[in-house]
């Protein structure tokens, strides 16, 4: 049967694999944002010694290829008691492999934010919580969106990993398709088509932040 046709027939099955990868990216993001501006509130205001100690734990799992962090919660967390399922296996991978860098990330983007607009919220009686949420976490947003498009194309990439445990998305659904009908070309050239669609809108939302920040802060 000729490949393209195959992929064809096989769309169905494509479009489950997207959308694996896409509710496992977006599961992500959604636990790993706001756990990172944590982090980097850690790593910027904590007392030293549990500073240090987030640090080299930021650290430690940047080392770390994502494969390896993988293998170990899916296989390694049962011998500890708790077996996970596949998929939310992949999400707690990706989230504490993403939340890792997201957090150096954001630590950046805090340092970057002018200490005058601090010093004059501080004049004008703003509470510290009112302070993050007006002043600082929308400058930190604009200012990092850029490094975190890259970082979510990076974590896209990253979770065609997960079909080493099982997981069902996108490159899972390549190989079952190709395997299952020996054309061993056109589905992963599918799936590929597909990985560039989802990085061209993470960079056309980049470029529009890009935008947004050079109209407010030149």
């Amino acid at each position: 049967m000729n490949g393209l046709l195959v992929v064809w027939e096989s769309r169905d099955v494509f479009l489950w694999g997207a959308a694996n990868t896409l509710s496992l990216v977006l599961g992500c993001l959604l636990l790993s944002i706001p756990i990172g501006i944590l982090g980097a509130v850690v790593l910027t205001e904590a007392p030293d010694p549990l500073r240090r100690l987030f640090a080299e734990a930021v650290d430690l799992l940047r080392c770390v290829p994502f494969l390896l962090l993988a293998y170990v919660v899916y296989y390694g967390l049962p011998e500890l008691g708790l077996r996970l399922d596949p998929w939310w296996a992949g999400l707690m991978s990706l989230t504490v492999y993403t939340t890792a860098y997201l957090a150096e990330i954001f630590r950046a983007a805090f340092r970057a934010v002018a200490p005058d607009n601090i010093e004059a919220a501080h004049a004008f009686g703003l509470s510290r919580s009112l302070i993050y949420r007006r002043i600082i976490l929308p400058q930190v947003a604009i200012t990092a969106a850029p490094v975190i498009g890259n970082q979510v194309i990076t974590t896209i990439r990253d979770s065609a990993l997960l079909m080493i445990i099982t997981v069902q998305e996108l490159t899972f659904a390549a190989n079952f398709v190709s395997a299952n009908h020996f054309t061993p070309f056109e589905p992963f050239a599918a799936a590929v088509g597909l990985y560039l669609l989802m990085s061209f809108v993470i960079e056309a939302g980049v470029r529009r932040m890009e935008r947004v920040r050079k109209l407010r802060y030149g």
